[in-house]
């Protein structure tokens, strides 16, 4: 378990090393388990996080795809009202396919440019 742990953080660190939040233009970072995802948007100069949004927070019901893009939807609905306009996307170690796709999808359609 260690091994893939350490594999992830490996893959995570390779994509952060190409991505700075800032404050014009924050970090969307996605943090997907097996039941649950959510997302942040995060100035790395202050390390402070902005906005976030997770399904434990809404609390919503259905299939891991459709739920991720409701999260991206609300996260956008939300950076929009704290005056963010355009984000950096940060996937970490997933692939850009199923949930994170959809979450990022749900965050263009409410209006955040990538």
């Amino acid at each position: 378990m260690k091994e893939k742990r350490a594999k992830m953080t490996r893959r995570a660190n390779r994509t952060r090393a190409k991505i700075e939040g800032t404050s014009l233009r924050p970090r969307l970072s996605v943090f997907r388990s097996v039941r649950h995802i959510s997302a942040q948007l995060i100035n790395d100069e202050t390390g402070k996080t902005i906005v976030s949004a997770s399904d434990m927070q809404l609390k919503l019901k259905g299939k891991p795809v459709e739920i991720a893009r409701q999260i991206g939807e609300e996260l956008g609905k939300r950076a929009i009202a704290a005056g963010v306009n355009a984000v950096v996307f940060d996937r970490g170690s997933y692939q850009y396919a199923g949930a994170v796709k959809a979450l990022a999808e749900g965050a263009r359609a409410s209006g955040l440019q990538f």
